[in-house]
């Protein structure tokens, strides 16, 4: 599965008027005439990054199709609504199974982390629609199809959504080496949003502050940090075991 992109000024406004799921849109550097202007106005009031790009990217990217100056990438699949993710796990009379990604920018390990959610019973998928991967024909490929089966929901302000959550219950539980415990010490039963940093940077600093707890995953070696999908893959497995033994 490649990444798709639409090219042409009106595709792109009908793409946009219809709602359907854009991850970017790309301009030509210079280019604020007609109907491009309406295309970033509408860009920026849903929340989509516009980027200004040469010529020359936008021919590459529209594969020989006449771009008119604009040219967006669209996701492989829809993004979902957090409301929805939310609606969906309480119809199945389960608490709650959120995982955040914060920033994270890398495509294997965005698409390694749909698998391992498929796979462990996450509800759903939060990333911020800024400084991080979007969906791509990359993560889709990575996720071995996951993609298909794990709602993503794309957030606004990462600290304004797990203060969001924490009012509807969840406990917000982020990884990170200056953790006060083992993660699998921590409680992780009930409804749980794991959060996972980026890949250099780890947990952004307010993020780490909002979060309920901060757990580490100990390390005997001498690196001192694991790979972000495989940390966030140790979490999840420990949720999956914590409500195991609970509903035992």
């Amino acid at each position: 599965m490649t990444e798709e992109f639409i090219a042409g000024r009106n595709s792109i406004l009908e793409a946009l008027q219809s709602g359907r799921s854009i991850n970017r849109v790309f301009v030509a550097k210079g280019e604020r005439q007609g109907s491009v202007i309406q295309i970033v106005a509408l860009a920026k009031e849903k929340g989509l990054v516009v980027q200004e790009v040469d010529k020359a990217k936008l021919d590459a990217m529209s594969g020989g199709i006449r771009h008119q100056g604009a040219v967006a990438s669209v996701a492989p699949v829809e993004y979902a609504e957090l409301e929805d993710i939310l609606a969906c796990a309480s119809e199945q009379g389960e608490h709650s199974f959120l995982v955040l990604l914060d920033e994270l920018e890398d495509p294997h390990n965005v698409g390694a982390i749909l698998r391992t959610a498929d796979a462990a019973g996450v509800h759903g998928v939060l990333m911020p629609k800024r400084r991080s991967c979007p969906l791509s024909g990359a993560v889709a490929k990575t996720s071995a199809g996951a993609v298909e089966y794990v709602p993503v929901a794309r957030i606004g302000n990462v600290v304004q959504t797990i203060k969001q959550l924490q009012k509807q219950g969840f406990w917000v539980v982020g990884a990170d080496m200056s953790g006060e415990k083992d993660y699998f010490d921590a409680d992780l039963s009930g409804p749980i949003v794991v959060v996972v940093g980026s890949e250099g940077q780890g947990l952004g600093r307010l993020v780490k502050e909002s979060c309920d707890l901060l757990v580490r995953i100990p390390m005997l070696g001498k690196i001192s940090s694991l790979n972000a999908s495989v940390a966030c893959s140790l979490m999840l497995y420990e949720v999956m075991r914590q409500r195991r033994v609970k509903a035992k």
